[in-house]
C-alpha cells in the first residue's frame, strides 16, 4: 500500500472519559480524550493545576525516561505518556486533547487496550486538512553506546516497526515482534502489557514507587530466587493472600496474551515514544533492544531532521519553461530600472502568491564594492529583490499599475540562512499573509538558492497612486 493518495487528518467524534490509578503515584486519575482541530496534534492538559496548563506531546519536552517517558513544560509534568500516545497512533488519530486531573494517565492493565477501546467508542472522524507525513528517503540511526540499544528507520511504503529484545536472562531471552500495518495495532499489539523483573520491583518498592502497581497491570518476570521475606513484601505490596511463581517464571496470577508479549510491549512503547516526533512517519523502524531513553533520543533526532528539511524545503519550479512575465513585461509593471531592477522573470502569479527569479552575475554593480575579493550579494538587496517580486503581486490587483508606486511599511522576522554570490539563481516565493486591503499588502517571503532557503522575511508594503501633475 503506497500512501500517495490524499489522507485526511482525523480526530474523535466526541469526548470519552476513563478512570484508573497512576502506576507510579498510586493516585486515582480521571482522563478525558477530547476532539481537537486540524494541525493540533496530541497534547496533555492538567486540569488539576491553576490555569490548566497544556503540554504538547513533543520529544523536546522529555525530561527523563525512568520507568516511562516523562514530559515537562514550564515546570508542569506528565508521567508515563507512551501507552496513551501509542493508542492514538495505532488508531491513526492525529488530533486529540488529553485532559488529566493528575500528573499521569491511568495505567489500566499496563497496555493500550483500554485506551483503544475508549477511543473507538468515541468514534473517529475526518477533518478537512491533509495529514502530513515524513517520507523517509535515507537511513537514519541512533545508537546508545552504553546499552548497545539502536534504532534505525529505513525507507518503506508505510509505517512499520520491528523490535528485537534480549534481556540476557533465562526466564526471558531473545524475542522479536513486528507490526507491518498500523491497522494491525489493535489486534496484535494494543493488549501487550508492561513488564518488569523481580529485582527491579524490589528496588521500586524500596523507593516507594509503583504505588498503583498490582499484579493485574504488570507482568513480573522472576529472574532470581524468591526469599520468604521478599515473598511477604510482595504479598503486602500487591494486597494478596499469597504469592507464587508460575512454571513459566511469571509471578502469580497473570496469563500471557502472547508468548512474545514483552517484545510486543516494547514495540508498543516505540510507537508511543515516536509519536513525540509530531509527524507521521512513512518508513520502517527497526529497534534493537529499545528503551524509553533510546526511543526518545531517536525521536528528538528525527524531529530535528524533519524541521531542517521543512525549513529548506525548496518548491520545485521549472526554470527552463517560458516565464509568465519576462524582463520587458516586468518593466511595464514595476517603476524600477537597471541597475536597480532586481527581478528577471516571473514564473507564477495568482491572487495570493508570486514566484520570481533573479540570476546573479559577476556584472552586478554592487559586487564592485561589496567584498570584491569574495563577492556576496548584500542581504538588504535580497530583501529588496523579494519586495520587487511582491510588488508584481500587489500591482497586479490594480488595472493601471504604471500609475502606482510600492513603498515598504515594515520588514519583520528577517533571517539570512546562507550567502548568495555570482552564478547563483535566486528564486523568490511570496505569499499573502492576509488579503490586500486599501492597497496594503502583508506578505511572507522566501528566497531560495542552490536548493536551500537563503533568506526569509515578513514584509508589509503599500501601493500609492502617483499624482500626475
Amino acid at each position: 500500500m503506497s500512501s500517495d493518495k490524499v489522507v485526511k487528518q482525523r480526530t474523535i467524534a466526541k469526548e470519552v472519559t476513563l478512570q484508573g490509578v497512576g502506576l507510579h503515584t498510586g493516585h486515582e486519575v480521571t482522563m478525558t480524550f477530547k476532539p481537537a482541530p486540524e494541525d493540533h496534534g496530541y497534547a496533555f492538559k492538567r486540569i488539576d493545576l491553576e490555569g490548566s496548563p497544556v503540554i504538547e506531546a513533543d520529544a523536546n519536552y522529555v525530561i527523563n525516561t525512568q520507568r516511562g517517558t516523562n514530559l515537562e513544560k514550564k515546570g508542569v509534568r506528565i508521567h508515563t505518556s507512551e501507552h496513551v500516545l501509542a493508542a492514538l497512533v495505532g488508531l491513526q488519530i492525529d488530533n486529540v486533547l488529553i485532559e488529566l486531573n493528575a500528573p499521569e494517565p491511568p495505567i489500566m492493565d499496563g497496555s493500550s487496550k483500554y485506551f483503544v477501546e475508549a477511543l473507538e467508542s468515541a468514534g473517529i472522524v475526518e477533518l478537512d486538512a491533509e495529514r502530513e507525513e515524513y517520507i523517509v528517503k535515507d537511513v537514519i540511526s541512533y545508537t546508545d553506546e552504553e546499552s548497545g540499544s539502536e534504532i534505525t528507520v529505513i525507507p518503506a511504503n508505510e509505517y512499520q516497526v520491528t523490535t528485537m529484545v534480549d534481556f540476557g536472562t533465562k526466564v526471558l531471552g531473545t524475542q522479536n515482534a513486528t507490526l507491518k500495518h498500523l491497522s494491525e495495532f489493535k489486534k496484535e499489539i494494543s493488549d501487550a502489557r508492561t513488564f518488569s523483573f523481580l529485582h527491579e520491583i524490589e528496588t521500586l518498592l524500596e523507593h516507594g514507587l509503583i504505588k498503583g502497581g498490582d499484579l493485574n497491570n504488570a507482568i513480573v518476570y522472576v529472574d532470581k530466587e524468591l526469599s520468604p521475606q521478599t515473598m511477604e513484601k510482595l504479598r503486602v505490596a500487591f494486597n494478596k493472600d499469597s504469592i507464587s511463581v508460575k512454571p513459566n517464571g511469571i509471578l502469580d496470577n497473570l496469563t500471557l496474551h502472547h508468548p512474545n508479549e514483552a517484545a510486543r510491549h516494547k514495540l508498543l512503547d516505540v510507537i508511543g515514544d515516536l509519536a513525540l516526533v509530531g509527524t507521521r512517519i512513512r518508513g520502517k523502524v527497526i529497534a534493537n533492544k529499545p528503551g524509553h531513553f533510546v526511543n526518545t533520543q531517536f525521536a528528538k533526532k528525527l524531529s530535528k531532521i524533519i524541521k531542517i528539511e521543512k525549513r529548506n524545503k525548496v518548491p520545485q519550479f521549472d526554470l527552463n519553461k517560458p516565464p509568465l512575465m519576462n524582463i520587458t513585461d516586468i518593466m511595464k509593471k514595476l517603476p524600477h530600472r537597471p541597475p536597480f531592477l532586481l527581478v528577471d522573470k516571473i514564473l507564477e502569479l495568482s491572487d495570493t502568491h508570486v514566484v520570481g527569479v533573479k540570476n546573479i552575475t559577476m556584472n552586478e554593480p554592487f559586487f564592485v564594492g561589496h567584498f570584491p575579493g569574495a563577492p556576496v550579494m548584500p542581504g538588504v538587496l535580497q530583501i529588496e529583490a523579494m519586495a520587487q517580486a511582491g510588488g508584481i503581486l500587489v500591482l497586479s490587483t490594480v488595472p493601471d499599475p504604471e500609475n502606482y508606486l510600492t513603498f515598504f511599511m515594515k520588514v519583520d522576522k528577517v533571517k539570512f540562512k546562507q550567502q548568495v554570490g555570482p552564478g547563483d539563481t535566486l528564486v523568490f516565493k511570496l505569499e499573502l499573509i492576509s488579503p490586500i486591503r486599501r492597497g496594503i499588502c502583508h506578505m511572507q517571503g522566501y528566497a531560495y538558492a542552490n536548493g536551500k532557503l537563503a533568506t526569509e522575511a515578513e514584509m508589509m508594503a503599500q501601493i500609492v497612486k502617483v499624482k500626475n501633475e
